[in-house]
């Protein structure tokens, strides 16, 4: 049976988990191993796996886990070159022409060891079995909201933080846009039918913040959308794709416009694809905005790791939709295991 090791995770601010001590003992009951690294950041505390029967390891140990382990993971991994014997479950962000993607192919490439991409873990009809979707709309659009009040006073916005839960995130939220003239503020969401747009538009409505929801049809015809600088804030729920409608372009930042804030959710900034070409970087917890233009402001915020701020919600969701793949490991030379391998092959060679 599998050997599946949960490694703790190397990134700041991320608190989050993919394997819950119910799923651990779930796979525990169906004859796999399951090692569980100790974590100083982890939200779900190393007691609950090891009541579950999961054998527990030093922080940050996998590179000692024994070779046939399953190293499982959320987010990246060091960024030391070293070589990667394993095989990895993890969000590789590689496929993409992503710059740092090519990197850490060639670690794979140069170690032996495979990448099962979780953004590619597909089922037959090529719908991800998993994704941290909604939860990341919901706090990207309580950030973007964040970036939003922060304007109305004057200034740009300041670092982000851990809430304990949802109805925490929505009283802070409040809090911040106390003093505002809140009815002013319109968003536009585009992708607002999948998982990530939901989860915006629920943070939105929580908020009273009036919502232009689009989706395939309306972006169909592929651009220009001067719709998206008639309002005051935009949500890019679409992840970059071949093919993609470029929905803010590069001279946005100098154009007329109501637009004051982007909420780049799926923030892609290093793909060829992006549909957001007013800025080329991510932004971080310490600075959740990157000013990109003046007289009006024009404020993008772009964090890869929007989930976390929720931990131990978006963990509970993601990893109650993962189990069953997780379950099939067994068989992981078929089905959505098969599928996620050949998508590492084809990039890696």
């Amino acid at each position: 049976m599998p050997h599946l090791w949960v490694r703790a995770e190397h990134r700041d601010h991320e608190q989050r988990v993919g394997l819950t001590p119910d799923g651990a003992a779930a796979l525990r009951a169906a004859g796999f191993d399951v090692t569980v690294e100790d974590s100083s950041s982890r939200a779900i505390p190393t007691q609950g796996y090891r009541d579950a029967g999961c054998a527990i390891a030093p922080e940050h140990g996998w590179p000692d886990a024994p070779a046939d382990a399953i190293v499982f993971g959320l987010k990246e991994l060091p960024e030391d070159g070293s070589p990667l014997r394993h095989r990895h479950i993890m969000f590789g962000h590689a496929y993409k022409g992503q710059a740092a993607g090519r990197v850490l192919l060639d670690r794979f490439v140069a170690g032996g060891g495979t990448l099962y991409d979780l953004e590619y873990l597909t089922d037959a009809d090529g719908r991800r079995v998993a994704a941290f979707g909604y939860w990341a709309g919901f706090a990207g659009a309580a950030v973007a909201l964040k970036c939003w009040a922060a304007q109305q006073r004057g200034t740009i916005c300041g670092p982000i933080r851990v809430m304990p839960d949802a109805a925490a995130l929505r009283s802070d939220l409040s809090a911040e846009l106390d003093g505002t003239d809140k009815p002013r503020a319109r968003a536009i969401i585009i992708g607002a039918l999948g998982r990530v747009g939901s989860g915006a538009a629920d943070l939105c409505a929580a908020m009273d913040v009036p919502v232009t929801g689009w989706d395939m049809a309306e972006t169909a015809h592929g651009g220009p959308f001067p719709e998206i600088l008639e309002h005051d804030i935009f949500l890019n729920c679409i992840l970059a794709a071949p093919g993609s409608p470029v929905f803010v372009p590069a001279e946005a930042a100098v154009a007329p416009r109501r637009l004051t804030v982007i909420g780049d959710i799926a923030c892609d900034p290093g793909s060829d694809f992006s549909p957001v070409k007013v800025y080329d970087r991510v932004t971080t917890w310490d600075a959740p905005a990157l000013r990109v233009a003046e007289s009006p402001p024009l404020d993008v915020t772009a964090i890869d790791n929007l989930p976390s701020m929720l931990p131990v919600e978006s963990s509970e969701d993601f990893a109650a939709q993962l189990l069953p793949s997780l379950l099939a490991l067994e068989t992981i030379d078929s089905g959505v295991w098969a599928r996620a391998r050949a998508e590492f092959d084809k990039h890696a060679a």
